[in-house]
């Protein structure tokens, strides 16, 4: 790494003037760090969010789970209010990466980052969420713009994500085996004002699926999610899968996903 300064804030206050100032702010380093140690990120100051206990916890509030932005991966996989209010948040956290990265990684780390092929914004996006930040409320549909890039003005941080509380929701992921994101996850989740369908690791960024949201708001079945033709003009092209297959695997995921809410 190149030479930096490490700042510990105490207070979401301090930590908010610190950002205001320039300073790299750390949740749980799953990109930054890596980033750094291959010196393609040179931040003169890193400010340390994991001593600011305000960040983290996981409580009910009204017809929401609302959850710290410091709060692990593991905790939200973990947690008995999610289990029971969103299992399918839950299952979602407990297959991101390893048992490292469920660990040391963050619910808002990966909100703030928008890596389009995270688990998290999917979620995010498909319960149609709010997200709390040190200057205001952004919804989900608002929130994610592009590759890495968000709503987020300069020096924004992201305190807590609240969640409605769906009738039932579901996420199916096709992992990349080597790095364990989605080469395709999908989320599905039937709200009071309708489903919604998620998509990450199949575009620039997560997005949600119009055609398949009409679909499944018309008749929630597998076959009505089979019927919609997905359009590949616009999805990612790799190494490890064409836009065509990814295309197919985002049929495929929805699927999945219906099937398994209708049990």
């Amino acid at each position: 790494m190149y030479a930096f300064t490490l700042e510990r804030p105490s207070t979401v206050q301090e930590a908010a003037e610190l950002a205001a100032g320039g300073t790299k702010v750390l949740a749980g380093g799953q990109t930054m760090l890596a980033s750094m140690k291959l010196r393609l990120s040179q931040p003169g100051a890193v400010a340390d969010l994991s001593g600011i206990k305000e960040l983290a916890g996981i409580k009910r509030e009204g017809n929401a789970i609302v959850i710290g932005a410091m709060t692990r991966h593991l905790d939200v996989a973990n947690s008995a209010e999610v289990k029971a209010a969103i299992p399918g948040l839950a299952d979602l956290a407990a297959h991101i990466g390893d048992k490292q990265v469920r660990a040391m990684g963050t619910l808002g780390g990966s909100v703030a980052n928008s890596d389009p092929a995270a688990c998290y914004p999917s979620a995010v996006l498909a319960l149609g969420a709010t997200i709390h930040t040190t200057k205001r409320k952004i919804a989900a549909d608002d929130f994610f713009v592009g590759m890495f890039t968000t709503a987020l003005d300069e020096g924004e941080l992201i305190t807590a994500i609240s969640f409605p509380i769906p009738k039932r929701s579901v996420y199916m992921k096709f992992n990349q085996p080597a790095s364990r994101f989605a080469l395709v996850g999908v989320y599905v989740a039937q709200t009071d004002s309708g489903v919604r369908v998620a998509v990450t690791g199949a575009g620039q960024c997560v997005f949600r699926h119009a055609g398949l949201e009409a679909a499944l708001n018309q008749s929630f079945t597998v076959a009505s999610a089979a019927a919609v033709k997905i359009d590949a003009s616009e999805l990612n092209a790799d190494i490890h899968a064409t836009a065509a297959y990814r295309a197919n695997l985002i049929s495929v995921q929805t699927q999945r996903a219906v099937a398994k809410l209708l049990g």
